[in-house]
């Protein structure tokens, strides 16, 4: 959810909204508009001035504090970045394990998602099936949309078609296409009733509608328009 306008903020995550190290939101596309349109370009959020790209010293010293202060965000992002080395800091799977536990202790579904990843793929710990169904569930109970869809994919894959739709069904209706795309490819297979499809389906749009507003649209609208304009 965008803490600013309260609406859930669309799938992929990562295309609708902009993460602000200052405060560790989260904002969505359409409030950074509404930002831009009252002369306001600092965070959103917080009015923190924004830090350059450059500028990695700083962003680091931010996080850092942050991280000192013992917030789970912060963590979780710093985290990510000793895993891949990145943001002034050395590789450090170790280190990155730790911020995460701790994290996800203080309930952070990030953390509890991206320790699932690590112990679902093998490559930097040992593989364990185990501790990775274990964090995501706990990160689709906190409401963490791809956790839901890993639950559903790794049922799917192990032939549990009934808790795979289940899973599938929650996420769905959370606004994935992923999730709404494998129940049609499910149903097209016949291990998802038409009851069931339609339940997502319609689920899936309501889900959609509710993520709409009219600076979302505005922003999307912008955009599309000065791509138009870029292709030139």
């Amino acid at each position: 959810f965008c803490p600013i306008c309260t609406l859930p903020i669309p799938m992929p995550i990562k295309n609708h909204s902009g993460f602000y190290i200052c405060c560790m939101k989260r904002i969505c596309c359409g409030c950074k508009v509404a930002a831009v349109k009252r002369d306001m370009f600092d965070c959103p959020f917080c009015r923190t001035p924004i830090i350059k790209d450059a500028d990695v010293a700083t962003a680091l010293a931010m996080v850092q504090k942050r991280v000192d202060a013992e917030d789970p965000e912060a963590m979780a992002f710093l985290g990510t970045h000793y895993l891949f080395g990145s943001l002034g800091v050395q590789k450090d799977v170790k280190r990155s394990m730790e911020l995460w536990t701790e994290a996800a202790e203080l309930g952070s579904m990030d953390a509890h998602y991206e320790l699932g990843c690590l112990f679902d793929n093998g490559k930097e710990v040992p593989q364990d099936e185990t501790k990775a169904v274990r964090h995501w569930e706990k990160a689709a109970m906190l409401g963490h949309v791809l956790s839901r869809f890993n639950l559903g994919w790794l049922e799917h894959d192990n032939g549990d078609y009934g808790r795979a739709v289940g899973h599938y069904l929650i996420s769905a209706k959370m606004g994935d296409k992923k999730s709404l795309d494998a129940i049609k490819d499910m149903f097209a297979g016949g291990y998802v009733t038409t009851v069931q499809y339609a339940e997502a389906l319609r689920g899936y749009q309501v889900a959609e509608e509710e993520m709409r507003s009219p600076e979302r649209d505005e922003y999307w609208k912008a955009l599309s328009e000065w791509e138009g304009e870029s292709a030139k």
